[in-house]
């Protein structure tokens, strides 16, 4: 009878970088494309980070962005995957559900008819 030497647990694979999914840039590309159309918007810029995925949106190329959309997958349990920040900084919404999150950026479409 032989005893089978003890196996190591395989270790997480940690990726290289965070990115966003085919999904998720649909949902983004969907809500920018309706921003560019509507002239709140003009350029964007994404970010594969170690730790999170940013992309970024600015009313001019030059400037800083206007808000961040970050996915942060070390806080899917706890405050949410997404969250949207402002240009000060300020988290303006975190959530679980990207949708949910970007609605805060809706908003601005909305526009009194006169």
């Amino acid at each position: 009878m032989s005893i089978d030497p003890i196996q190591p647990k395989p270790s997480v694979v940690i990726p290289q970088q965070v990115a966003f999914d085919r999904r998720e840039m649909s949902v983004i590309m969907s809500l920018y494309g309706r921003m560019v159309a509507a002239g709140e918007w003009r350029d964007y810029g994404i970010s594969c980070l170690r730790d999170l995925a940013v992309f970024s949106i600015f009313r001019r190329t030059a400037e800083h962005p206007l808000y961040r959309i970050e996915k942060h997958p070390k806080l899917r349990n706890r405050q949410g995957l997404y969250a949207v920040v402002g240009m000060d900084g300020q988290i303006l919404k975190r959530g679980s559900d990207l949708k949910a999150v970007l609605r805060v950026l809706e908003r601005k479409l909305i526009r009194a008819v006169k």
